[in-house]
């Protein structure tokens, strides 16, 4: 079996820090999971990160880099080539021994309906860099034929679903600083979308009452109750009632509708917000799934998993669960990518991003 070796990189729009993973793939139905590590961003990083999204959304050229753009493509460019290299070390691994990084950089801004999408960092100046052939800008193409570009890692689910021997329908719903969502079945091309907000919100909450940018395993949450009517209202959004595929730029929404909530009962609430989220999407598939599987750093927060389960009565459980990463999920889903991009494989789908045709993606740089 022809398999290439890929590390895929990821930086989500929680802004954490950049996730790093090996797999060896032949970019179907092939998947050999390797290590995997976490670089964290400083506050400086951050706050770096945050004034770039701010600017960006008076961008029209997704190309142009003014103010604070400039600067956190820089950093996010440095930080990536930082956490190759520690793994390529700590993994006691050389360049050459690698034929493929795929490097998601990021987003900052996310207009489908614009056909605008921009994803910052420096794919030449990380090649050049680490002496490893890159690939990038994974959206682009999708978006510019007319989709939503985004869910990209609904394939990479499908493979896994696939290597798992699952026979009848699985949804996987990775719960970053957006959720989405991929229904797979018997081998067909995924069902994907985003479903709404993941962790964003949550983080934001955090962020501006306490000073720390997340609730921790959910403590904050578990102190709290849901407010039903204050849910009624964030789910009144319209965003509910497009029919997917579609996709949502991490602003979208606000705190406004938890502002006169204690923090316990506003972190209780957004935390079923996102678990109603999907449920709601759920409702639009064929069939209901008997098993959902979830990763990002939803996993790890109990009420949100909590909350899931009694809104889908399916069963739920952490990817670490059925064998797979969480936390490494997204960046293995791009070195996958990395390499489906080498052989001209489609990407992206009409099922999971509504574009016109199975379209390929990604641009390669390097030796």
């Amino acid at each position: 079996m022809n398999l290439t070796r890929a590390i895929g990189l990821m930086s989500g729009t929680s802004m954490d820090g950049v996730d790093v993973a090996l797999i060896d793939t032949d970019g179907e139905r092939a998947v050999r999971q390797g290590p995997a590590s976490f670089l964290p961003y400083n506050d400086e990083d951050r706050s770096l990160l945050r004034r770039a999204m701010a600017e960006a959304v008076a961008l029209q050229d997704r190309n142009a880099r003014p103010g604070a753009l400039a600067d956190a493509e820089a950093m996010i460019t440095e930080r990536h080539a930082t956490a190759v290299e520690v793994f390529l070390d700590a993994q006691q691994l050389s360049p050459d021994q690698i034929g493929i990084v795929g490097f998601h950089g990021q987003t900052v801004l996310h207009k489908p309906r614009d056909r605008l999408t921009v994803q910052i960092g420096d794919a030449v100046a990380l090649t050049r860099r680490l002496g490893i052939r890159v690939v990038h800008d994974f959206r682009a193409a999708d978006v510019a034929a007319g989709g939503q570009g985004a869910p990209l890692v609904p394939v990479y689910h499908r493979a896994l679903a696939e290597a798992a021997g699952f026979s009848g329908a699985l949804a996987v719903v990775n719960i970053g600083g957006v959720a989405n969502i991929s229904f797979c079945v018997n081998g067909a091309d995924p069902i994907a979308c985003d479903t709404g907000p993941g962790n964003a919100l949550i983080d934001d909450l955090m962020l501006e009452r306490t000073g720390v940018p997340l609730d921790r395993d959910g403590a904050m949450a578990q102190r709290g109750c849901v407010n039903e009517p204050a849910l009624v209202v964030l789910m009144a959004h319209p965003f509910f009632q497009e029919p997917p595929p579609k996709s949502l730029d991490r602003n979208v929404f606000s705190l406004d509708q938890v502002a006169a909530l204690s923090t316990p009962d506003a972190a209780a609430t957004l935390a079923a917000f996102t678990a109603e989220s999907v449920a709601r999407l759920i409702l639009q598939f064929p069939v209901a799934p008997g098993k959902i599987i979830v990763c990002g750093g939803g996993a790890k927060n109990p009420v949100i998993m909590r909350e899931l389960a009694a809104r889908t009565g399916a069963t739920v459980c952490a990817a670490e669960v059925q064998g797979w990463s969480a936390d490494a999920m997204e960046a293995q889903a791009f070195a996958y990518l990395a390499v489906r991009t080498l052989k001209g494989l489609p990407l992206t789908f009409p099922s999971t991003t509504g574009v016109r045709a199975p379209m390929t993606g990604g641009t390669m740089r390097g030796p």
